[in-house]
């Protein structure tokens, strides 16, 4: 599976840098304003902010109490993994591993990590259909239409609602993946679905994550347009909005390595589609990329200086209870 994800980023990357002025995407990086890039890794940071903040929101409900430094030093940590490592998944185990200790289960905590994966979703897709939809009001029309992001929102409401609205039926349905080991499948289930109830006791915890995840989004969006700004590229922040959180959707299909590749071909689809070069695409996609990269050796900083007995301990943690 590795060596496929490779080959699909490899080859993808080829064939747009085959396509591409290297000279004019270079010019397009040792020009870009180093103040706007400095910028764009303090909205970064602050990005992380919020989204340990919201995690802590859920936590809360769980009536988990966890010191909110341990969560920023988690999401830095799992920052690291999801860049570092070839997975999609590695900060979530992250996260995981360094929150079950206070919930006092690891079921408990996937249930949180999963919900918090869920409001995000939910929260990209709604910036994504207010950019399409400022887009098209400017005249300026997205190549993704904005009725379909709309749809495709009201759809994930109705995937999601029933998690916290139902969650008896949701233990229901997931009573047959027990069938090789009834007694310890049924015991997650019960964890699982009673986290879903305490999500239900907790409405205003849920609304404030879910503007949380709107809020990260905006700072993401603002990231790339910084990275954009910093290189001269005129590309308007409603477009932006749409783009962003497009291409985190598509990178998390698992056939590429940390999304390298599928990334920079979305940025080219869109960028071409609203009348602008591919070397543009590509220098904001790949500066984007590597200031997050860069960014995300703090992670690996702070992973390091937990020591090595913490460091071994996450390293072979499972999924498990």
């Amino acid at each position: 599976m590795l060596f496929g994800k490779v080959v699909v980023s490899v080859g993808l990357l080829a064939l747009l840098l085959s396509r591409t002025d290297v000279a004019r995407l270079w010019t397009h990086a040792r020009t870009a304003a180093p103040a706007w890039l400095a910028g764009a890794l303090l909205l970064y940071f602050t990005m992380i902010l919020v989204s340990a903040w919201r995690w802590r929101l859920l936590l809360g409900a769980q009536g988990v109490a966890v010191p909110g430094g341990h969560l920023v030093n988690s999401y830095l940590v799992a920052t690291f993994f999801n860049n570092f490592l070839p997975s999609n998944i590695g900060g979530d185990v992250v996260r995981i591993t360094d929150t079950a200790p206070q919930a006092g289960s690891k079921t408990l905590a996937v249930t949180i990590v999963l919900m918090d994966r869920a409001i995000g979703l939910l929260g990209l897709g709604l910036v994504a259909a207010i950019g399409a939809s400022v887009a098209s009001a400017n005249g300026t029309r997205s190549p993704i239409w904005a009725p379909a992001l709309w749809l495709g929102l009201l759809g994930g409401l109705a995937v999601a609602l029933p998690l916290v609205l139902a969650p008896t039926s949701v233990g229901r349905l997931l009573r047959p993946f027990g069938a090789f080991n009834r007694g310890w499948a049924d015991e997650r289930v019960r964890r699982f679905t009673g986290g879903l109830w305490q999500f239900r006791r907790a409405p205003l915890a849920l609304s404030a994550c879910f503007a949380g995840a709107v809020a990260v989004q905006g700072i993401l969006v603002a990231f790339y347009a910084a990275v954009a700004h910093s290189m001269h590229i005129p590309v308007t922040l409603s477009h932006l909005a749409v783009l962003v959180p497009v291409s985190f959707i598509v990178q998390m299909a698992p056939v590429s390595l940390n999304g390298f590749g599928v990334r920079e071909a979305t940025f080219s689809f869109y960028f071409s589609q609203i009348g602008l070069p591919i070397e543009s695409a590509l220098a904001v996609s790949f500066m984007g990329a590597a200031l997050i990269m860069l960014f995300s050796l703090s992670g690996a900083a702070a992973f390091w200086m937990r020591g090595p007995a913490v460091a071994a301990t996450l390293s072979r943690e499972g999924l498990a209870d």
